[in-house]
């Protein structure tokens, strides 16, 4: 199994981006509980996109949480605070990998 890189970006609702980092207290907790869960950093560009990014230990782990995480947190704040029309999901493999 190839360690995967998963990046979701999307424009919030109306919300700032420290109201969502404190919305995600709930997706956060349930990351932690995930198979091959490794990391997670949101970011925001200067165009206010937000950019989350999960490390997973395989493309697999990262595409079973991202389908169960629609089911299984349904009623997080999250959801409301994200544009909808502005999603971008994508996980693939690592290819490389460098370390300081």
């Amino acid at each position: 199994m190839n360690e995967a890189i998963e990046i979701t970006t999307f424009k919030l609702a109306g919300y700032s981006c420290a109201d969502f980092i404190i919305a995600n207290a709930g997706v956060d907790a349930w990351l932690k509980r995930q198979p091959g869960f490794q990391s997670r950093r949101l970011a925001e560009r200067e165009d206010g996109t937000i950019v989350d990014m999960l490390i997973w230990d395989s493309v697999a782990h990262g595409t079973d949480a991202m389908q169960r995480l629609m089911d299984e947190l349904a009623d997080s704040p999250v959801h409301e605070m994200i544009a909808q029309d502005t999603v971008s999901w994508t996980v693939a493999p690592v290819r490389h990998r460098m370390t300081r």
